[in-house]
């Protein structure tokens, strides 16, 4: 078991936005071999700021959720101008 800690920053006044596909993806994960569970974390301090940690049985199998055309057709972060960077993406193990 693995836990992914995937952080993002997003542009001001796009937090409501992000949260939105947040949920689209959400919806994805739930549906992908190896997934266990997500949550989604706003900083309290830098309402910029979100984590997404999410649980998956193996890297493989979180890799191959970030290469699925069903995570490309509900990530459309950049289409819809959400992110002030590129996200980071940790993997912790259990």
């Amino acid at each position: 078991m693995i836990t992914i800690g995937m952080n993002y920053k997003v542009i001001p006044g796009k937090g409501e936005s992000f949260e939105k596909m947040f949920n689209k993806v959400l919806v994805v994960m739930n549906d992908m071999d190896g997934h266990s569970k997500s949550f989604l974390y706003k900083d309290v301090n830098d309402g910029q700021s979100y984590l997404i940690a999410s649980e998956w049985s193996s890297k493989d199998a979180f890799d191959a959720f970030m290469s699925s055309e069903e995570f490309r057709k509900v990530a459309d972060w950049g289409k819809e101008s959400i992110l002030a960077g590129r996200p980071e993406h940790k993997v912790y193990q259990h």
